[in-house]
């Protein structure tokens, strides 16, 4: 799974078939795309503002990056991280790491967020704060994102459609539509509808394990 999203990423070549983005097949690193990690990977030597800047720094340089401060401030307001800019990373709880990292994802305004976990390390009360952060953020700026967890409850939390994959080989089990309605909180996970998502989706893993055991 992880896999995949290097793939779509352009940062690992697909062995077999046809990656595209935008209707365009992928040859390199699409510029449209950006990437988040299950850590934050922020760098030690640079403030939580210079740690954002970085893509921008990367791709245009430091002239870019000194420019691109107003939009950093409007990032850090987003998330909630207003007067922690100057702060080094290890002056932050690692919810707030993750906050910024997700900043640092959007500083280039990709049209395409790429998620590899990114709240797995967290505390469940945490995890559940930055789903729902994830959701108004991609709901607000009308991003498309592509979300791998090992989560089932979580998938249907945030996805509009689940698409679930088998461990080795890796290949698609199968594919769930979640319906809930947009808005979503916490107390829709004792509703009987996401509940029969839950079901749906842990019946497709199950399927796709015994078809692996058998196979």
């Amino acid at each position: 799974k992880s896999t995949l999203l290097n793939i779509i990423a352009g940062l690992l070549p697909a062995t077999s078939g046809l990656v595209e983005v935008g209707g365009q097949p992928v040859t390199g690193i699409p510029q449209q795309i950006g990437m988040m990690f299950q850590k934050a990977t922020l760098l030690p030597w640079r403030t939580i503002r210079e740690n954002i800047a970085l893509p921008v720094q990367i791709a245009q340089g430091r002239k870019a990056a000194r420019a691109a401060q107003a939009r950093v401030d409007d990032l850090l307001d987003l998330v909630g991280l207003r007067g922690f800019g100057d702060q080094w990373p290890n002056e932050l709880s690692g919810g707030m790491q993750q906050r910024a990292a997700i900043c640092r994802m959007l500083v280039t305004n990709p049209e395409i967020l790429l998620l590899d976990e990114p709240f797995g390390a967290l505390d469940e009360f945490t995890r559940e704060h930055m789903n729902m952060q994830m959701l108004d953020l991609t709901h607000r700026l009308g991003r498309t994102a592509v979300l791998v967890t090992h989560s089932i409850a979580e998938a249907v939390f945030l996805a509009d459609r689940i698409v679930v994959m088998s461990a080795r080989p890796g290949r698609v089990a199968g594919v769930v539509d979640v319906k809930l309605p947009r808005g979503r909180t916490p107390a829709i996970t004792t509703s009987p509808e996401f509940q029969s998502y839950v079901e749906q989706a842990r019946q497709v893993l199950q399927d796709g394990h015994s078809a692996e055991m058998t196979g």
